[in-house]
């Protein structure tokens, strides 16, 4: 049947008519994802007609097969002026029951003001506003899950695709109505599609709109709201206060449960996804003492995230993933909820503290580095949160310390050589990506517990000299306050080799012959003019710019004036040479 004769079918305004055409329509278009320009007037004259059927009584199944063609008809976004006014939006939440307000005809001004805000396309789509539309009745007790899916995937669609259904969205306060099934999390009327769509919509609504971000997290109590939401999805109990276990599986082993059903992962993912959305500047600001407890109790439940495995490596490592994304947007003195759980037969224990979810986090930074790929983006939110918790957590950093940097005893292949995590960390030092090559130097640094001798001990000083310069330590080590002392951790070997090693590649070099070994004093001076000359020729025609390092430990050019300095300075006469102790405090 084509298209033609659906409208027609449509417009006689019979139920079963329209029934039988809309089933034919919509099992022809099932998977269909590209629509025909020609048909783009049709199909919106489609979307009309399927609209009106939607504002009257029907059977069950016609309502049902309306809502699937709206859904079908929402995936072509050049189609979608029927679907963004204000009455078809109330129409499809009714549907979807998360309807709260009465939509009445609005004002001229109204309609002008959104004419004026939107631009002439969508003043056209205001004027379409004036349709009336009934106060949503109370949800029924007996509700078609059914119906209330399809008319969620249908708002998702056009969330998706434009801006003037966000906005309308947003005037609906649709955020409440979604937020209010949400409460309901134990409620066994809701099945596993209505309350992934209902987050599925919370998501997009959050993602979209700044405001319906801060909504969500302040009026709404996004954070309780959906950690309660979480907490039913995995089936956890509370054995302590800030320690979770599976329901009916306290005390098993972890390696012995079983992994979370795919349902269950998919809609923790996308609970995740939303707490990141409304957790987005949580770490750059303080929290209060009533915040705190709610992101602590959070905490505990992401700890169960991060310890659970899901159905295959491959979607566990996406779950863990959205997990360590939202670990890093949470206040950091809250992190030691990770430290917090009694330690039991089979977990990893450092300095009387359980470690498992700090020993998980690293597992999945080295997974990371060795894949390689896109390290911006996957390695970055795992390697950040590892060291601001080694920054501010004594106990995280000894225990990162220890597995990262152990004692060093190769004194003889380079830092960068070799497949331990010190050796993969040390080459991304270097890597093109200027954020990965920071953070990396970053995570080295803070284990060192930001000391300049120990980080050049064990990255070299070619490999540290960028996160020097950054930090203006070039001429050395400054005291941060922040750590506390420990002992020497030098092993024998390193302490045998210690002055035979190389400070720049961070080993012992077999001797070089001297290359100005047989040279006069004079032909010395020579051939160091004849350098000094080359380089300024280069820094004249703009080839390299000459630095040198300032008294605050940073690089800076050296101008014209410097240059003259340098060439008459007394350090390059041969009859006085430079001391000791000025080549050390030159180093």
């Amino acid at each position: 049947m084509d298209l033609k004769s659906i409208l027609d079918q449509l417009e006689t305004g019979d139920q079963d008519e329209a029934l039988v055409a809309l089933q034919t329509y919509n099992q022809q278009k099932n998977q269909c994802f590209t629509f025909s320009k020609e048909e783009e007037a049709d199909r919106e004259r489609l979307g009309e007609l399927v609209l009106g059927f939607l504002n009257r009584e029907l059977q069950p199944s016609c309502q049902l097969a309306c809502l699937e063609t709206v859904r079908i008809l929402t995936r072509d976004k050049q189609s979608l002026d029927p679907f963004i006014t204000r009455s078809a939006m109330a129409t499809l939440a009714r549907h979807a029951g998360i309807a709260i307000l009465t939509v009445t005809t609005p004002t001229h001004s109204q309609q002008d003001a959104r004419g004026e805000g939107e631009g002439g396309e969508v003043e056209e789509g205001a004027e379409k506003v004036s349709d009336v539309v009934k106060e949503a009745p109370p949800p029924s007790e007996n509700p078609d899950l059914e119906v209330i899916v399809e008319a969620l995937k249908s708002m998702c669609n056009i969330l998706l695709h434009n801006l003037t259904g966000q906005v309308v969205a947003a005037e609906l306060q649709l955020m409440k109505g979604v937020a209010e099934r949400l409460k309901q999390c134990h409620d066994p009327t809701w099945n596993h599609e209505v309350r992934f769509f209902d987050l599925r919509l919370t998501f997009l609504l959050t993602a979209l709109s700044v405001d319906i971000r801060a909504q969500l997290a302040q009026e709404l109590h996004g954070i309780s709201l959906l950690g309660n939401q979480l907490d039913a999805t995995l089936g956890l109990c509370w054995p302590d206060t800030l320690e979770t276990a599976r329901a009916g599986s306290e005390g098993v082993p972890r390696e012995e449960l079983p992994p979370l059903s795919r349902q269950q992962t998919e809609r923790a993912m996308e609970i995740l996804k939303i707490l990141f959305n409304i957790t987005f500047d949580t770490a750059r600001r303080k929290v209060d003492e009533e915040e705190a407890a709610e992101y602590r109790h959070l905490l505990a439940i992401l700890r169960q995230c991060l310890m659970s495995q899901a159905d295959g490596e491959e979607r566990t490592e996406e779950f863990h993933s959205h997990t360590v994304n939202l670990l890093g947007n949470l206040p950091l003195p809250c992190l030691d909820v990770l430290l917090m759980p009694k330690v039991q037969h089979g977990s990893i224990e450092y300095m009387g503290v359980n470690m498992d979810a700090v020993n998980m986090l690293l597992e999945f930074m080295e997974k990371r580095v060795d894949r390689g790929n896109k390290l911006k983006e996957t390695l970055l939110p795992s390697l950040n949160l590892l060291t601001e918790s080694a920054r501010i957590h004594r106990e995280t950093r000894k225990f990162l310390r220890s597995k990262v940097l152990p004692p060093l005893r190769d004194v003889k292949n380079r830092p960068e050589v070799g497949n331990a995590l010190r050796n993969k960390l040390v080459r991304l030092m270097t890597h093109i990506d200027t954020d990965v090559k920071n953070c990396a130097a970053e995570f080295v640094f803070v284990l060192c517990k930001e000391s300049v001798s120990r980080f050049i001990k064990y990255s070299g000083y070619g490999n540290a000299a960028g996160l020097l310069a950054a930090r203006g330590l070039l001429r050395g080590d400054r005291d941060s306050g922040i750590y506390s002392e420990d002992e020497d951790s030098d092993t024998e070997e390193y302490r045998g080799a210690k002055a035979q090693i190389n400070p720049v590649t961070g080993v012992v070099e077999e001797d070089q012959p001297n290359p100005m070994e047989g040279m006069t004093e004079e032909q010395k001076e020579h051939e160091a003019m004849k350098l000094l000359d080359m380089f300024d020729k280069l820094s004249r025609n703009n080839v390299i710019q000459p630095m040198q390092l300032g008294l605050d430990g940073r690089m800076r050019e050296i101008n014209p004036e410097d240059m003259c300095k340098l060439v008459h300075n007394p350090v390059f006469h041969p009859e006085n040479p430079p001391n000791e102790d000025d080549e050390e405090e030159a180093q």
